[in-house]
C-alpha cells in the first residue's frame, strides 16, 4: 500500500479510494508517533529519541533525507540526528553558521515552517551548499519549540523533481511536538542530575573549606570538580596581581597531563582574551572562536593550551576583585550557554576559601610580626647599639616576608642618598654603604613621595654607576620600600628585595605596619641616645665650669692671697729686726685683702648674679642690656618673680645669646623681649647679624638646651645665612608643681 499516496487516487483497479489512503497514512503516522512516544515515556536518552524521530519521519515521508538541527549561540546550527541515503554527507554533530537562504536559516529567522522547492537553484549559505551536495531538490522544515523557545528545526528533503506534498509541514508538526516533549523531559532530567552532581561537588569542596584545608589544595579540588562536572578540557584558576599581571594558582586537565602553564606562571594582562575581558569588566566573558585573540594570554591560550572556546567568571573576595575561574574546550565546539551560571556557585566557594585562608594567614602573620617586634623591642630596651638593632630588624623582615634580602636605610639629605644602617645576613653590603638615588630605586620614590613604593622587573643591564653595578651583582629583580617616619620626620626606609621572583602583592601594607612600630623603636633608641648625650654634656659642662672656677681662683684671688701672705711674713721679719714702718705694712696688707674680697664678690656674681637673686629676671635682663656692647631694644611685659630654675635658665639663655651676637654675628642691633604666654615664659632674642649659627659647633647653646629641656621647655634657633639669628626659649612656669608631683 502506498501510504503517502504517491499516485493520484482514481478509484481504478489496484488503487485505494482517497479516504482509505488517508486512513492508511494516518495509521502509519499514529504507529510511528506511538513508537516515538514510547521512547520518550521510557526516558530514553535524547540522542536515541532524535535518531528514532528522523528515521520514522524519513521512512514515513519516503524521502532521501531527514535531519534534526539544534540552534546554538552565535547563529549556528548543529545536526543532532540524520537519516537517509543523503545523510552520509551531513554527519551528526556537524556545525554550520546560519547564513544565506536555506531552511534552517529561514526557520531560525521567522520561527515558522518553511519550504524551498528547486533547492539547487534557490538556496545559499554553508547549510544550503551542504544540502545541495546531497542532491536534494525539494525540502520542508518545521521549527521545534521547547517551552516557548525556538530550540531547533526538523526538515525532510527529496531528490525527486516534484515538490513534496503540500501537507508535509502540517504532518511534520506532530513529530516536532514529540521532539519538543522529549527535549524538555530530557533537559529536566539532565538539569536535576546536574543539580545533584553540582550539589555533591559543592558539598565536597565546602567540606574542604570548613576543615581549613590549605588554599592550594582547595583550588586544586575546585578545578578538578568543575572540570569533571562541566566535562570541559581545561579548568584554570587565576589570581590577579598588581601592575596588570595575573598568576596561575591552580588547574585541571581532562587528559590527566600537567598544565602547559603550571601554577605560579605569570602573564601580563592586555589584548583580547577571556582573562583580560573578565578582569577589566568584572563580568563573565566568553570567546567561542580563538582566531582573533590577542595579547600574551590569548597567544598562550590558543597556541600553548589549544583553546577553541572558553568562559571566564570573576571571583571577588570580601568585595574586592581577586581573580577568575576559566574553563575551556580544545574541541571544535562551543561551551554550553549555561556555563557561566553553573560556575557561579564554585566562585563563591573559592571566595570563601580564599577569605578564610587569608584570615588565618593574617592571624599567623600578626603573631609572627608581634613576636619579631617583641624581640626587637627587647634589644632596644637592653640598650643594644643601633647598628645591631637595625641588622636584627633586617633579618626579622627577611624571615617574615620571605624576601631574599632586607635593609634599613637612613636618608641623607646632603646629596640626597640612602645610607645602609642595618643589613640582613643575606645582603652582601657593608653597613655604611651610601647609594645616591637613581631611577629604578624604590627608596628614591619613598624619599620623593613619603609613601611606600614598588619597583618590579628591574633591569639594570644598561644602567651605569656603582649602584647599578651593585644591583647587578646582587641580582635584584624586584624591590619594595616603606617609609620610616620618626616623630613626624622622614627618617629613612625599610627596603626588601627579591632576586628570583616579584615581591608578593600586599607586601607594602604589611611592611608599613612593621615600620610604624620600628619607628617607635628608633624614636626610643634616639631618645635614650639623646638623653645619654645630654647627660654627657651636662657632666662635661660641670667639669669645665669647675676647671674654670679653679683656674680663675688660682690665677686671680689665690695669687693675690699668696702675695699678701709673703708680704705679711716680710713685715713680721722687718718689725722683729727693727726695720720698716709697721703701720705702712698693715695698711698695704689691709688694702690687698680688700681687693681680694672684691674679686671674690665679683667672681661670685659671675657664677650667679646677685641682682637675679635679689630683684628677679626683669632687672637682671635690663642690666645685661646696659652692659652689652651692641645696642639692645628690650621689652619686658612679664616682670614678676618666677621659680628660681626658670629665671636662671632664661638669664643664661639671654646672656649666651647676647655674647654670641657680640662675638660672632657682627650684629648692629639686638631685640630682646620677655613675655607670658599660656602658662609659659617666652624669651626672644633676635639680632640683625650674618646668621648661619650652628648649635652643633659650640657647647654653649647645647648646654642651655639641656638645661631648658630639663625643665620641660624648648629652645628654637632660626639662623639662615645673611638673615640674622633668632633664639626663642619657651619655659613652663609649672616646673615646681611638676617637680613636686614627680
Amino acid at each position: 500500500m502506498n501510504a503517502l499516496g504517491a499516485g493520484t487516487p482514481d478509484g481504478g483497479a489496484g488503487g485505494d479510494p482517497p479516504d482509505q489512503a488517508r486512513l492508511g497514512q494516518l495509521a502509519e503516522e499514529q504507529a510511528a508517533l506511538r513508537r516515538v512516544a514510547t521512547l520518550v515515556a521510557q526516558a530514553t536518552p535524547p540522542e536515541e529519541v532524535f535518531a528514532a524521530v528522523v528515521e520514522e519521519v524519513g521512512r514515513l515521508f519516503r524521502v532521501e533525507l531527514a535531519i534534526l538541527f539544534r540552534y546554538e549561540p552565535g547563529r549556528t546550527a548543529t545536526s543532532v540526528a540524520a537519516w537517509g541515503p543523503a545523510a552520509e554527507d551531513l554527519p551528526v554533530s556537524i556545525r554550520l553558521p546560519l547564513e544565506g537562504r536555506n531552511l534552517s536559516t529561514l526557520v531560525f529567522e521567522t520561527g515558522r515552517p518553511a519550504r524551498i522547492d528547486g533547492y539547487a537553484d534557490s538556496s545559499s549559505g554553508p547549510i544550503g551548499a551542504a544540502v545541495r551536495e546531497t542532491g536534494i531538490r525539494s525540502a520542508v522544515g518545521t521549527p521545534v519549540i521547547v517551552e516557548g523557545s525556538l530550540w531547533g528545526v526538523i526538515f525532510v528533503g527529496s531528490t525527486l523533481e516534484q515538490p513534496l506534498p503540500p501537507d508535509t509541514e502540517a504532518r511534520l508538526a506532530s513529530f516536532t511536538e514529540l521532539v519538543a516533549t522529549a527535549v524538555a523531559n530530557a533537559e529536566s532530567r539532565a538539569a536535576l542530575a546536574r543539580l545533584a552532581e553540582e550539589q555533591a561537588a559543592v558539598r565536597r569542596v565546602a567540606v574542604l573549606v570548613a576543615r581549613a584545608t590549605p588554599p592550594e589544595q582547595v583550588l586544586a579540588a575546585v578545578a578538578e570538580e568543575v572540570g569533571g562536572l562541566l566535562a570541559v578540557d581545561y579548568t584554570v584558576l587565576i589570581r590577579s596581581d598588581p601592575q596588570d599581571m595575573i598568576t596561575v594558582v591552580g588547574g585541571w586537565a581532562a587528559a590527566g597531563v600537567g598544565l602547559p602553564s603550571p601554577a605560579g606562571s605569570r602573564f601580563e594582562l592586555g589584548g583580547r582574551n577571556v582573562s583580560t575581558l573578565t578582569l577589566r569588566t568584572g563580568q563573565p566573558a566568553r570567546l567561542d572562536a580563538y582566531v582573533d585573540v590577542t595579547g600574551s594570554i590569548g597567544d598562550t591560550g590558543a597556541q600553548g593550551w589549544g583553546f577553541r572556546s572558553s568562559v571566564g567568571v570573576p571571583i571577588s573576595v570580601e568585595g574586592r576583585p581577586w581573580g577568575l575561574i576559566l574553563v575551556a574546550y580544545t574541541r571544535d565546539q562551543q561551551l554550553p550557554a549555561d556555563t557561566e551560571a553553573r560556575l557561579a556557585s564554585f566562585t563563591e566557594l573559592v571566595a570563601t576559601a580564599v577569605a578564610n585562608a587569608e584570615s588565618r594567614a593574617a592571624l599567623a602573620r600578626l603573631a609572627e610580626e608581634q613576636a619579631a617586634l617583641r624581640r626587637v623591642a627587647t634589644l632596644v630596651a637592653q640598650g643594644v647599639p643601633p647598628v645591631e638593632i637595625f641588622s636584627a630588624v633586617s633579618d626579622e623582615v627577611v624571615r617574615l616576608f620571605g624576601a631574599a634580602k632586607a635593609a634599613v636605610l637612613r636618608f641623607s639629605h646632603d646629596g640626597p642618598a640612602a645610607v645602609f644602617v642595618g643589613v640582613s645576613k643575606s645582603l652582601d653590603l657593608p653597613v655604611g654603604t651610601r647609594w645616591g638615588f637613581q631611577p629604578g630605586m624604590a627608596s628614591a620614590q619613598v624619599y620623593r613621595t613619603r609613601r611606600s613604593a614598588r619597583v618590579d622587573a628591574m633591569d639594570w643591564s644598561s644602567a651605569s654607576g656603582p649602584v647599578a653595578a651593585a644591583a647587578r651583582r646582587l641580582g635584584i629583580v624586584s624591590s619594595v620600600a616603606s617609609p620610616i617616619v620618626v616623630e613626624g620626620r622622614l627618617w629613612g626606609a625599610m627596603n626588601i628585595t627579591s632576586t628570583d621572583e616579584l615581591v608578593p602583592p600586599g607586601t607594602e601594607g604589611r611592611l608599613e605596619n612593621f615600620t610604624d612600630l620600628l619607628a617607635t623603636a628608633i624614636a626610643n633608641a634616639e631618645s635614650r641616645s639623646e638623653l645619654a648625650a645630654s647627660r654627657r654634656r651636662i657632666v662635661a659642662a660641670s667639669d669645665q665650669a669647675r676647671r674654670r672656677i679653679g683656674r680663675d681662683l688660682h690665677d686671680g684671688t689665690q695669687q693675690r692671697l699668696v702675695s699678701l701672705g709673703l708680704a705679711a711674713r716680710t713685715a713680721e721679719a722687718d718689725v722683729a729686726a727693727g726695720r720698716g714702718d709697721p703701720e705702712a705694712y698693715l695698711a698695704r696688707i689691709a688694702a690687698g685683702l680688700a681687693d681680694a674680697a672684691a674679686e671674690l664678690q665679683e667672681f661670685s656674681r659671675g657664677i650667679h648674679p646677685a641682682i637675679l637673686s635679689e630683684r628677679g629676671l626683669g632687672p637682671a635682663l635690663r642690666t645685661l642690656a646696659r652692659r652689652s656692647a651692641v645696642p639692645v631694644d628690650l621689652e619686658v611685659t612679664a616682670d614678676a618673680r618666677y621659680p628660681e630654675p626658670v629665671e636662671v635658665a632664661a638669664y643664661y639663655v639671654a646672656s649666651e645669646a647676647l655674647a654670641n651676637a657680640m662675638k660672632h654675628a657682627r650684629a648692629s642691633r639686638i631685640e630682646m623681649s620677655l613675655a607670658m604666654r599660656q602658662g609659659s615664659l617666652l624669651l626672644s632674642v633676635r639680632d640683625d647679624g650674618i646668621g648661619g649659627a650652628d648649635p652643633a659647633r659650640g657647647s654653649g647653646l647645647a648646654g642651655l638646651t639641656d638645661r631648658v629641656e630639663a625643665l620641660g621647655g624648648s629652645i628654637r634657633l632660626d639662623s639662615a645665612a645673611e638673615a640674622g639669628t633668632h633664639i626663642t626659649a619657651d619655659l613652663p612656669l609649672e616646673y615646681e608643681l611638676a617637680k613636686g608631683a614627680g
